[in-house]
Formats: structure tokens, sequence, C-alpha cells
């Protein structure tokens, strides 16, 4: 019906309302604001429908009217309704494209911001072609995944409904970051270089190397970024140097240098490369971790880098249960470890850490402090990653979520450490029948999903929350 209204005070007398626009949609009358329609953007359909409004006639749009309301209401609330989950996902993706609002659509389903950590289960794998098991993944914010298995790297997007996948020169891909939905840097340990690939054409867009004081080639051992740059952990392949190469993200010329160096003979320490690189945005910190296997054991470091200064703020080298992977969290202020030994999950509090580059307390144990008197080493192949304010450690073939909590009192279970003067609880993830299972050997987050990888298998797992499934 046309968008008029009758008032008493005008005897009756119907009135145009300018800010009511009328839509035919597929032989089905909506009617919706002008600020509802230009909200989806200045170059979208909506955005025309709006500038074309008229009094006597309603524009009329040949598709499908009950997706119509459906995206309607996501204009109006930012969020899809619950009549949603009857529709396919692949063709709410098509109507809005058609509408030039899949942006929109992309962050009601999967937005960071929709992350729900104990709401987690098992929804869906990604089968890899070919015969090799994934050796890396990375996601991109909105929850597209790269899966790199053998000289293959696989893409999903955001819907995870389309897949593509390109040839590498690498034999198999040991770094691999996303920079975009359709492109990503690549490294390995045996292959000089760093790749930037356009996944969707299939080739090397540019390739970054660096070269030591004997000019020798160098292999990529970890790849980061910032919101600016990009860092580059580089070995020379004859083993005898290694550096931290700083670049600018956009333009991908290097910016500077940092922990360069050159090895003479036994030098242990200054012999390990960074293997992990993590970008901490709220204290402009560069975290860079790297561990050695000898005789004695696995000994390493954790660095935090002061990039525009080149300087170590703080510095951990990792003579007894060193750890078998390192992150850090931002939102909590704290670095997490895994002991190669122990299997445990450790932090250290980054607010206490003291100018002189040491920290002023050692890491505090979340586990039950359990010695390995067998020599065994539990924590070999474990991960740990964050997200948001949760952290994610894999043991053999299952995640266990800790978290921070606030208790009023110190009566707690046995899940719950309170050393440190901070509080964390444990959560096993997921239902009986997702636990367990192969060694997990990555773990992932993008969007609001959890990706995982487990050794021998040929896909991925993705965990999401059954009120974001489609």
């Amino acid at each position: 019906m046309p968008p008029f209204v009758s008032s008493e005070a005008d005897g009756g007398v119907l009135k145009w309302q300018p800010n009511i626009v009328t839509i035919d949609v597929g032989g089905q009358l909506f009617q919706t604001t002008k600020q509802t329609l230009t909200s989806a953007g200045p170059k979208t359909f909506f955005s025309k429908i709006a500038e074309a409004s008229s009094p006597y006639y309603a524009p009329f749009v040949d598709r499908d009217p009950e997706i119509f309301s459906l995206l309607l209401s996501l204009l109006r609330t930012g969020n899809l309704p619950s009549k949603a989950k009857s529709f396919d996902l692949q063709d709410l993706i098509l109507e809005s494209q058609f509408y030039g609002i899949e942006n929109l659509l992309v962050n009601s389903l999967s937005s960071p911001s929709n992350f729900e950590p104990f709401n987690l289960h098992k929804s869906l794998l990604l089968p890899l072609n070919g015969r090799d098991s994934p050796s890396t993944i990375a996601t991109t914010r909105y929850g597209s995944v790269h899966v790199a298995h053998g000289s293959k790297i696989t893409t999903f997007d955001w819907s995870l409904r389309r897949k593509s996948t390109i040839l590498t020169h690498f034999t198999a891909v040991d770094s691999l970051l996303a920079l975009s939905p359709s492109l990503a840097a690549a490294g390995a340990t045996d292959f000089s270089g760093l790749q930037i690939l356009d996944l969707n054409k299939g080739h090397v867009r540019e390739t970054l190397t660096w070269e030591n004081v004997t000019r020798s080639g160098s292999t990529v051992q970890a790849i980061g970024s910032s919101r600016e740059e990009l860092f580059v952990s580089f070995e020379s392949s004859r083993r005898n140097s290694n550096t931290i190469v700083v670049y600018d993200l956009q333009s991908l010329k290097p910016v500077t240098e940092i922990g360069h160096n050159e090895i003479y003979g036994a030098d242990i320490d200054s012999a390990i490369p960074a293997t992990k690189l993590q970008w901490v945005e709220g204290y402009n910190l560069l975290m860079a971790s790297g561990s050695h296997s000898g005789p004695s054991g696995v000994s390493g470091n954790v660095r935090l880098w002061d990039v525009r200064s080149g300087n170590v703020v703080w510095e951990l080298p990792e003579k007894v249960d060193c750890f078998a992977d390192v992150a850090v969290s931002d939102p909590l202020s704290v670095i997490f470890k895994v002991g190669v030994n122990s299997g445990e999950a450790f932090y250290i509090d980054l607010r206490n850490l003291s100018s002189g580059g040491n920290t002023s307390n050692t890491w505090v144990c979340l586990g039950d402090k359990r010695k390995v008197t067998n020599g065994k080493k539990e924590g070999i192949g474990c991960k740990v990653e964050t997200q948001g304010n949760q952290v994610f450690c894999t043991k053999g073939g299952d995640v266990e979520l800790w978290s921070e909590v606030v208790m009023g009192n110190k009566k707690v279970g046995e899940s719950v450490s309170v050393e440190g003067g901070r509080i964390f609880k444990k959560n096993l993830m997921g239902r009986v029948q997702d636990m367990g299972g192969a060694k997990i050997t990555n773990l992932a987050f993008g969007g609001s999903r959890m990706f995982l990888t487990k050794r021998d298998q040929h896909f991925v797992e993705v965990w999401q929350s059954s009120s974001r499934e489609l």
C-alpha cells in the first residue's frame, strides 16, 4: 500500500509520509524507512531504492520475498531472525551479494564479537584433497581459513562453502599467515624466501628475502604481523645467522631489522632463531620465542622487542621445563606457555615485568605441578593460543580452556589455580563425543569459530556455537 496516513486534524485527509518507502519484492509489499535502507551504505541496492522512492508507485524487485524479509530484518537490527536457520546459507549469501550487503551478513554470522568460548562444539569437517595432512593453518578476522597440506594451500571462504586450492613451490609449507581472504604469506624451513601468494590467481605476487654477511640464502622460521607491519624470522641456509626483518605491510618494503645474530663457535643462545612471532598491541611490543633441543634437554628464550628502538624490553631464558609453545593474551596482560617436560600450562603477568629486562616473578603453574621422573616429555607438540580473554591449550586430542575468574572466597576446586595473585579456571571443551582422538597439531581462531587439525587426518575440524549455525 502507498505510504499515506490520515490525520483527524486535517479532516481525515491522507498525507504522504516521505520517510516511509514501499517496495514490491516478488509480488509481496514491504514497508520500511529511508534510514533503514540507507544504513546499508551509499552504493548499495537499498540506498538506490531509498533515493528513488515516490508516493505514486512501489519499485518492483524480481527477487525472493522470503529472503528479502530476512535481509530487511538484518538491516533493522544487525542480526538475522531465528527463522533464518530454515534457509540454506548459500541462498542468503547470493541474495546479500545482489543487494550489496554481504558484509552485514558476514558480521552477523561470523564476527569475532560473536565468539562464544564456553558454547563451542565440533560442528563441521572441511575435507582436503590429496594424501598430505595439514602442516599449518591461518585464519582471517571474519573466519575464512587457509590450510597448508603438502605443497598445496586450500582456502575456505568465510561461509566455509566455497573452496579453492593452489600449488606452491614448496615441498611443504611450515609458516603461513593470512594477509587477507585472498592473500597469504608462506614460508618453509627448507626453501629460501618468504612468498606472498595471490590465492585467487594461484601465483607468487612477490618474494621477500634476506641475506647475511656471507650473502647466503635464508629460510623462514616464523611470520607475524601488526596492523601496519609484517614480521619475518629468517635463518641463513648455513644456520650461522638469524634475524627478524620488519616490513611495511602495504608496500612490503623493509623498514628495519631486529635481533640480528651472527653465530661464532658454540654460542647456542644466539643460534636459536625465533620460531613464533606475535604482536602485543596493548604494549606495542613484538613477542619472539624460540627453542633448541640438545643433549642436555630443551632450552630457549622468550623476548619482548620494542620494534622502534630495536631493543629487548624483557627477556626470559628457558632452561627448566622450557616451553613447547607460548602465546600472549593482550587483554589479560599475560604470557602463557605449555611446559615441554610437564605438559602443564604456566603464566607470567606482564604487569609485573621490571624495566631491567628481567621479570620480578617466575612462571606460575596452572596445572598440578607434577614432576616428570620417567624422562618422557609430556608437552611435546602441545599448543597454546589466546582468543579474547580466554586461553586454549591442547593436550593430546583434547582442548583445555583456561579463563580468569573473580571469586568472593578462597575455597576453590581442583581445576582452579590461585597462585600468583590471579585465579584461572580450567574447562574441558566440547561434548563427550567431540573429545579425544588423534593428537591435535594446529589450533587457530577466526571470526566466531575455532579451527583445529589432528595428526594423520586429512580435514580441518570447525568448532562453533549452535546459536551461530545455519
